[in-house]
């Protein structure tokens, strides 16, 4: 199973960005789906997450980000509105797998995307 994330870049803040993330491989479901991110120096942090039960953001993203998703094509996304200059960082996505043979769930994580907010 592969994730690919794309959509990063540089953005003034104030602006929006889109992150997607893609799943392939042979995956029979996924249970969970997410973005976290690591700024300069920090922890990696959740974001946003989607199951079955809904979604859940940090505090910090509350308004401001909405994940979503595509069961059919296993790709996720997280739009990112009114960006500031906090939001910059590696967003990484990632998801809870169950794998064709193989059972799970299994976490998986993309390479991460590169989002930098100037003020």
């Amino acid at each position: 199973v592969q994730l690919q994330a794309s959509g990063g870049g540089l953005v003034q803040a104030g602006g929006s960005l889109r992150l997607s993330c893609a799943a392939s491989g042979m995956i029979s479901s996924v249970n969970e789906m997410g973005w976290y991110r690591q700024a300069p120096g920090q922890q990696r942090e959740l974001v946003a997450i989607i199951n079955s039960g809904g979604t859940n953001y940090a505090g910090s993203v509350k308004g401001r980000f909405t994940i979503s998703r595509d069961n059919a094509k296993n790709i996720w996304y997280l739009q990112m509105n009114s960006l500031k200059s906090d939001d910059t960082g590696v967003y990484y996505c990632y998801a809870l797998v169950n794998i064709v043979t193989r059972g799970g769930p299994f976490q998986f994580w993309g390479q991460g995307t590169q989002v930098t907010v100037s003020s």
